[in-house]
């Protein structure tokens, strides 16, 4: 870092990424981030990471000087064991128990019947693998909802029964689409 300040910081960075990919959401239309997505909250599976991509992120953020790393929506106990193993240098060799039920990356493939399969037995191979969701009738990504709704917006105040919420809602899409 050009400035130096992280060669003794005196504070501390964390990181708590959510699990999914979104890069619309860092365009000004998705600027609340995956809430903004279509798909939120109940169709983000075929978004989720890898966990070999989480692995990816935690050893940047480790060698960016972040020691608290954590995951927050969309983090599965997978992800989690992906970061310790990741850090295990870092960690003295300390991992969780199921991480030792396991070769890593992917090295009980070696034993695999076909030669194909026993070839992807590295990290190599799924170090650098660019996974395809196999959805072919699926856009790469979504367009946003980007209602504009931010904090302080009455359209954010918390209802107090579930109809006053469905009115409120079916008016703000009504009055939505006669303006587009």
């Amino acid at each position: 870092e050009g400035a130096g300040h992280m060669r003794n910081p005196d504070f501390n960075l964390a990181v708590q990424p959510v699990a999914y990919w979104t890069p619309e959401c860092g365009t000004v239309k998705g600027k609340q981030g995956f809430i903004d997505l279509p798909e939120f909250p109940f169709a983000l599976e075929p978004r989720v990471l890898t966990r070999w991509e989480i692995q990816r992120f935690t050893r940047m953020a480790w060698d960016m000087g972040i020691r608290y790393i954590g995951g927050c929506c969309g983090f599965e106990p997978y992800h989690v064991r992906a970061m310790v193993e990741e850090l295990e240098p870092e960690r003295q060799g300390k991992v969780g128990a199921s991480s030792l039920k396991h070769e890593r990356w992917g090295g009980g493939l070696s034993m695999h019947t076909k030669p194909w399969v026993r070839a992807r037995a590295s990290k190599q191979y799924w170090s650098t693998i660019q996974p395809a969701s196999g959805r072919v009738q699926s856009p790469p990504t979504s367009e946003v909802d980007a209602w504009g709704v931010t904090q302080g917006s009455e359209e954010l105040r918390q209802q107090e029964v579930r109809a006053e919420n469905v009115e409120r809602t079916a008016d703000t899409l009504s009055q939505r689409q006669q303006q587009l």
